[in-house]
């Protein structure tokens, strides 16, 4: 659990250096729906493919990820959003690796509380 904490801390932090730097408003309703499916994209693909004993291909999951992604940038160039500067994919590239990261750890967790629920 503490490597949740630190992984979420971490990111917390180096998100609102990301934000400082590109000075950009995360509370902004398109970049808030932006960064939360980007990351949760990451958080569960990732946490599936650790939690499914890498079962499924990564490759697979990958193209999943990328998939919606990529539709998210089409929905958006349809509705005249500018979301391809620079700024907006570097941003959208770091909460998809915060993403991941956090599913990572997390489905390493879980699955050890399963399989091992007592610590011992």
């Amino acid at each position: 659990m503490k490597a949740i904490g630190f992984v979420m801390v971490l990111g917390f932090t180096l998100l609102y250096f990301v934000n400082a730097a590109f000075k950009v408003d995360i509370w902004e309703t398109e970049l808030l729906i932006h960064s939360g499916i980007r990351f949760f994209a990451g958080f569960i693909a990732i946490g599936v493919w650790v939690f499914s004993q890498h079962r499924i291909k990564f490759l697979h999951l990958f193209y999943f990820v990328l998939a919606l992604v990529l539709a998210d940038d089409i929905w958006d160039y349809f509705r005249n959003i500018n979301s391809f500067k620079p700024e907006a994919m570097l941003h959208s590239s770091y909460m998809l690796l915060w993403g991941s990261v956090t599913g990572y750890v997390s489905a390493r967790y879980i699955k050890n509380k399963i399989n091992n629920p007592y610590g011992d």
